[in-house]
C-alpha cells in the first residue's frame, strides 16, 4: 500500500479488485536461511555451503518455507490492514525460482476477486494474488491467497451487495 493513505482497519466492503500493495524491501542472510532450515527444514542444502554446492542448487538456497514465512511476515505487516486480523481460507503456493542469501526481496500483491458470503452476510472473501520477487524483479514465490474477511457492519444489517461499495 505504498504511497496511499489507508484507514487503520480495512472492511471487505473497503476493498476492491485492482487494488495494490507492496512491501519494503527485506535481505536474505545466511545465518537466517541455516537458522530457519536447522529448524523446520534440516536438508543439506539449506544447512552446508560445501554440500549445497554439491547439490541441484549449486549452492546454498533457502528453504521454500523460509521464504513462505518472509513473505507471510511482510503482508501481515505492510499488507492489508483488515479489521480482525488475516483469517486465512486456502492457499496456492509455487515457487518459481531459488532464492539465495543475499538476495534482496519485496512483496507485491493484487486483489483479484472480492466475493460476499452467500451464507454468512458479515463476511465475504478477498482473493489476493502475490509475487515475492528478487532485486533483479524476477519471481521467488507466487502465491494465491483466499482470505475472510468481515462486512462493515452497517453493510452487513441491511445491503445484500454483490459488490464492494464503489470507492
Amino acid at each position: 500500500m505504498k504511497g496511499e493513505a489507508v484507514a487503520d482497519e480495512l472492511y471487505w466492503d473497503d476493498l476492491k479488485v485492482g487494488y495494490r500493495f507492496e512491501s519494503e524491501r527485506f535481505a536474505v542472510e545466511a545465518d537466517a536461511v541455516k537458522a530457519f532450515a536447522a529448524a523446520f527444514d534440516p536438508q543439506p542444502f539449506h544447512l552446508d555451503e560445501v554440500a549445497a554446492a554439491e547439490s541441484f542448487f549449486g549452492g546454498l538456497v533457502a528453504s521454500g518455507w523460509h521464504v513462505a514465512a518472509l513473505t507471510m511476515r511482510h503482508f501481515v505487516l505492510e499488507g492489508l490492514p483488515v479489521k480482525g486480523g488475516l483469517i486465512g481460507a486456502g492457499a496456492e503456493l509455487a515457487w518459481v525460482r531459488a532464492t539465495r542469501p543475499g538476495d534482496v526481496l519485496q512483496l507485491f500483491s493484487e486483489i483479484v476477486e472480492c466475493r460476499p458470503s452467500r451464507s454468512r452476510p458479515t463476511r465475504g472473501t478477498v482473493t489476493i494474488r502475490s509475487e515475492t520477487r528478487n532485486q533483479n524483479g524476477e519471481a521467488v514465490q507466487i502465491m494465491t491467497t483466499r482470505i475472510v474477511v468481515p462486512r462493515r457492519p452497517s453493510a452487513a444489517k441491511g445491503q445484500a451487495s454483490s459488490g464492494p461499495a464503489p470507492a
